[in-house]
């Protein structure tokens, strides 16, 4: 089969297939450095970790990989402390998706995998016969690959999705009139956990990479350009929508990398269309406030490895046909999930004072509410597969 992109989607399906005795070859349009400096989430749910370890390529993850019990929840200058364990019994890892990524072009070379890196004008035909075909060309050269199905986990702006025919796929957006200013820097972080802040000056959030890398977000206006925000103006930023004990904390440096990633709510489907079957960003995007992006990523992987292997070892199409509404299903409370965090913590500059009163009403309900906290614990480390 093809798999069109080799971002986390497309190499952990290769690699799964692959473990199964099923072949495939993965196209990806930029170069393999590329595709490994993209500096992406990084929060794990626990069936995705499992996934990982499923797929053989969780050693350096469960060796350096930090496993969070819980994450602060803050608003107003307030936090919350919402304990993971306590109330579902699960935890998240801290594994960047630039190591998930690292992790799966190394196992995939180690079991002499075809992924083709700068496979340009990639073009899918006959996705509704039996036998689909991609074309490509790479160094030059014209190829043609045919193949029994496709796979589209080419995100977003991939070519998989442009290629289902017009009037097919039904599609659900909300643009958000803000965007993420994202800095990674060689510092400690600022918390032993991620912090997610609600401000009347914009959303924040602290995260990090390792002991002595952190991530750091604040709320910006869409479209707005890095450079305009030189370190000194980021931290100060930061540190005004942080609670007082955690500003307190805050230890700044020169950044390393510094992007603004705006924020969409998107489905598409359904995400079968003949042979071509779509994954991940493909398919749907969310707002990274919930941290799902990848892990629905994970879940469309383990529906669609489970369904070809059912395919290719049995000639069963009972997982195909159903593909698309089990994937979806998840997709959709992740979205609500996503849209509510996003929600409660932005700042909506179109918000009548009702609304924000609303939003302040909402953070301290979830703050005397045990079951309210459970029903955001239970979301954020992942609901079933």
């Amino acid at each position: 089969m093809a798999i069109i992109g080799a971002g986390p989607a497309g190499l952990l399906l290769s690699q799964l297939l692959d473990l199964a005795g099923v072949e495939s070859v993965v196209l990806e349009r930029h170069s393999r450095a590329h595709v490994e400096a993209r500096v992406r989430a990084g929060v794990l749910e626990d069936q995705f970790q499992e996934l990982l370890r499923r797929a053989g390529v969780a050693a350096r993850m469960d060796a350096h990989g930090q496993l969070h019990e819980s994450v602060a929840i803050g608003r107003g200058g307030h936090s919350l402390r919402i304990d993971l364990k306590a109330l579902t019994g699960r935890t998240v890892c801290i594994w960047g998706q630039t190591e998930v990524t690292r992790d799966l072009f190394a196992a995939r070379e180690a079991r002499g995998g075809a992924v083709l890196d700068e496979a340009e004008d990639v073009a899918l035909h006959d996705i509704d016969s039996e036998r689909p075909s991609v074309r490509y060309r790479r160094h030059g050269a014209e190829a043609r690959l045919e193949c029994d199905v496709i796979a589209g986990c080419d995100g977003f702006h991939g070519v998989s999705r442009r290629s289902v025919p017009e009037g097919r796929l039904e599609t659900w957006e909300l643009v958000y009139p803000f965007a993420w200013l994202g800095v990674l820097a060689e510092t400690p972080p600022v918390s032993p956990e991620l912090i997610y802040c609600g401000h009347e000056r914009g959303f924040a959030l602290c995260s990090m990479r390792s002991a002595s890398l952190s991530r750091y977000y604040v709320q910006v206006t869409a479209g707005t350009d890095p450079t305009e925000w030189p370190d000194a103006r980021f931290w100060d930023e930061l540190r005004a929508r942080l609670p007082a004990g955690a500003a307190a904390r805050l230890v700044t440096g020169p950044s390393v990398e510094k992007s603004v990633a705006p924020l969409r709510s998107f489905v598409a489907a359904p995400l079968r269309h003949g042979r071509l079957f779509l994954a991940g960003d493909a398919g749907h995007i969310v707002p990274p406030t919930g941290a799902k992006g990848l892990n629905l990523a994970g879940s469309d992987v383990h529906y669609l490895s489970g369904a070809l292997i059912g395919f290719y070892r049995d000639g069963d199409t009972a997982g195909l046909e159903t593909y698309s509404d089990r994937a979806l299903a998840r997709v959709w409370k992740a979205q609500r999930f996503s849209w509510w965090m996003t929600r409660l913590l932005h700042r909506f500059d179109d918000d009548p004072p009702f609304e924000r009163r609303l939003k302040q009403a909402e953070f301290d309900y979830l703050a005397g509410s045990p079951a309210a906290q459970a029903a955001l614990a239970e979301n954020y480390v992942g609901l079933p597969y």
